[in-house]
């Protein structure tokens, strides 16, 4: 493998990666952390990710804590899980807030599935987009007689099958989570 194609396999697990962090923070019904991860909170002055001000467990299956390290950062912390748009009413018991996951309805569940769908076609235009550069660079390579062009043909090809090998996992990973949204 080429330094070029090895670039262009990391660049794609990029948009994998990615994939997996926009579909750890939808919605599931069950508890997670991930759940909020990308939530900003007011604090100190600035927006400050919540992990950075308190601590995020689960200790239920529907049911996260939330520790606040900083008593002047509770009703901050509150306001930030609630403008959140994720359907959450957290309820604050000194330090602590308690953040109930509540059951999701049909309507709901087919919304999550659509959005889903949506972050996955995200990350098929990610990885189509690293395919084209690197056939760009090929086509550039072998019109500077760089390279021949059978060796354009053939390294073209084995961009083709990367790109193919990584669109299989981004459909493997959709179909994955929209099975667990879809489970009551």
């Amino acid at each position: 493998m080429s330094a070029d194609e090895s670039d262009l396999k990391r660049r794609m697990d990029g948009a994998l990666e990615a994939l997996k962090r926009d579909f750890a923070g939808l919605r599931t019904g069950r508890a997670s952390t991930s759940l909020l991860e990308n939530i900003q909170v007011d604090a100190y002055g600035a927006a400050m990710p919540l992990n950075q001000v308190a601590s995020v467990s689960v200790p239920e299956p529907r049911l996260l804590t939330v520790q606040v390290w900083d008593n002047g950062n509770i009703k901050a912390t509150e306001k930030a899980i609630m403008d959140a748009e994720l359907g959450l009413n957290p309820q604050t018991e000194g330090n602590l807030i308690r953040v109930p996951i509540p059951e999701l309805s049909e309507e709901r569940r087919e919304e999550m599935t659509k959005v889903a769908a949506k972050y996955a076609e995200q990350g098929r235009i990610a990885i189509r987009n690293v395919r084209r550069d690197g056939m760009d660079t090929l086509k550039k390579m072998e019109k500077d007689n760089e390279i021949s062009q059978d060796e354009q043909r053939d390294r073209g090809e084995g961009i083709q099958k990367l790109t193919d090998a990584h669109i299989k996992i981004v459909d493997e990973l959709l179909e994955a989570k929209e099975q667990e949204i879809m489970q009551v």
